[in-house]
């Protein structure tokens, strides 16, 4: 790989007038842009070509961090800096955004708190409270976030599913009067306290028992707020085009703005139907109103083996139930786990990623188990449920869709994932590859989409999403939260067999404006803090 940049900046006179007219959208009447005798700022990124997150082109210019904030030189100001870094050859840009991250306990623990296989990618915020699982008390869990800091900026969901956990347990009912009205409180209190929306996991016990009208009613909530409605809808198979249809209604019925969450068709029987999805979103789009979709740039998923096998029915009310059930409910449960697993490549799709009753099994697919203990693969997922579950990966996309979705400009990069260290199990590669991946292999090697396209899709486009006014954009008076990637070293190593490797090629990163990463080293920083949503009514 070969990423060549920069220009013969030999005539100056040429050059000062690139310059300029390139930083005129950027607010040059700021005083930071008023040429100066001396200019002193903290940290001075020069000669490097500056990709700033809107999706225009690249251009070669200076950035700069004072106070945690980027200022813009002006080509004639005089810099005086405390620490010069030399970027020519390297690309500038905002740091990563992962709209879709499952970190909410990690980010708590001592041990995972600095988030290094995140920031080691270019990320500089995470948001969490996704697929409906989180803290509901949202203030409380910030104020944890800012007492032992993070690895990286911490925006949280509210999380629909938790929120009807909390009510009505983990049951299959309908909420009465009273009880839908403690929820919208708790959405009310949440969304005070500076949530950035609401997620839903409506494959997963107990968000998925939530109708259309209690989640519209929620919704509004988070409407009336600013906030965004993100879902991982209802069925990512050949029930994809009536899961999109419902969580538009959603947002037209609630009036807010809809993401769906790791767009995909997932499984061999619904490849294609991304086409139409996109084709109906971007209809409701047309109409005005606000869908986006985020999406990681892989081929398989993770999620438990439970919720991969089972219908939610037979998840309700936990895992002491579900056992209950696998035993009395067998012969009802038997061709329902067969329909799945002879769908998944009759087992040959589905990896152990982690599984702490037989942990020789990890990374091993369910047939290649079966065989080598003499069990059907129904069997062995019996098994492995009756002794507590574990965690999957599911080799279900089509390349040709994952493309498809990528080149929608509504479209935005995010993991999926969450903060680890390395160990026994073998996770899904995108905790550790996600937007290296994204950078070198679809955008640089492949050209599915250009480099300014893939960065805005992981800066500009998730701040704009989230209505985030202050990150996301190579601008002055912004956080800096700034990544600096070499474009022809960036890669990302993880893969599925050996998950547990850091990407590399991410030379620099700051976290409102602490290095985090230095010349390709994580610092192990904990300059992350809560990012609380200011939204309407707070």
């Amino acid at each position: 790989m070969n990423w060549k940049i920069g220009k013969n900046h030999s005539n100056s006179l040429v050059t000062l007038v690139t310059v300029l007219i390139g930083f005129f959208p950027l607010g040059w009447c700021d005083p930071q842009w008023v040429a100066a005798d001396d200019l002193v700022v903290d940290v001075l990124l020069w000669g490097g070509e500056v990709i700033d997150g809107t999706g225009g082109p690249v251009r070669t210019a200076d950035a700069a961090i004072l106070d945690g904030k980027i200022v813009m030189p002006n080509a004639g100001d005089n810099v005086t800096a405390k620490w010069k870094i030399d970027c020519r050859g390297l690309v500038v840009c905002p740091g990563f955004i992962d709209l879709h991250n499952h970190s909410d306990g990690e980010v708590e623990k001592p041990e995972t708190r600095a988030a290094m296989n995140y920031v080691t990618q270019g990320c500089t915020t995470m948001v969490t409270g996704n697929c409906g699982s989180g803290p509901i008390k949202v203030g409380a869990y910030y104020d944890k976030i800012d007492g032992h800091g993070a690895g990286t900026n911490v925006a949280h969901l509210l999380p629909q599913g938790s929120i009807r956990k909390a009510v009505l347990k983990s049951q299959r009912v309908e909420p009465t009067e009273a009880q839908l009205e403690q929820m919208l409180e708790l959405a009310e209190n949440a969304m005070r306290e500076g949530a950035w929306g609401m997620s839903t996991g409506l494959i997963y016990v107990p968000s998925s028992f939530a109708s259309t009208s209690e989640l519209t009613a929620l919704a509004r909530i988070v409407g009336r707020h600013g906030g965004i409605y993100a879902s991982h809808i209802r069925g990512e198979g050949t029930s994809l085009l009536g899961s999109i249809e419902e969580a538009l209604k959603i947002g037209r019925d609630a009036d807010v703005p809809v993401h769906i969450s790791h767009f995909k068709a997932a499984g061999r029987d619904a490849w294609g139907l991304v086409r139409e999805a996109t084709r109906k979103i971007e209809e409701q789009r047309s109409q005005g109103y606000q869908v986006t979709a985020d999406q990681y740039p892989y081929i398989a998923s993770s999620t438990s083996l439970g919720a991969t096998v089972l219908p939610s029915w037979a998840r309700e009310g936990g895992g002491k139930e579900l056992r209950q059930r696998l035993v009395k409910d067998r012969d009802r449960l038997l061709p329902l786990i067969s329909k799945a697993i002879e769908k998944a490549d009759r087992g040959e799709a589905i990896r152990l990623a982690k599984y702490e009753k037989s942990p020789g099994w990890v990374g091993m697919n369910l047939a290649a188990i079966a065989k080598s203990t003499g069990q059907t693969v129904v069997d062995v997922v019996f098994t492995i449920l009756m002794n507590g579950g574990a965690s999957v990966v599911k080799f279900s996309m089509n390349e040709q869709d994952v493309r498809h979705v990528m080149r929608h400009d509504w479209v935005a990069t995010a993991s999926d994932g969450s903060a680890k260290l390395p160990g026994p199990t073998k996770p899904h590669p995108r905790n550790y590859g996600t937007f290296p991946r994204k950078i070198a292999h679809y955008s640089l090697a492949e050209k599915v989409i250009t480099l300014e396209q893939a960065i805005r899709s992981m800066t500009g486009l998730p701040a704009k999403i989230l209505s985030m006014k202050d990150r996301g954009l190579v601008q002055a008076g912004l956080a800096a939260d700034i990544t600096v990637l070499d474009p022809n070293a960036i890669r990302d190593t993880a893969t599925f067999d050996d998950p547990h490797q850091y990407a590399v090629g991410i030379r620099y990163v700051f976290v409102n404006g602490q290095p985090a990463v230095v010349r390709g080293n994580p610092t192990g920083t904990l300059a992350g803090k809560s990012l609380r949503f200011a939204g309407r009514g707070n």
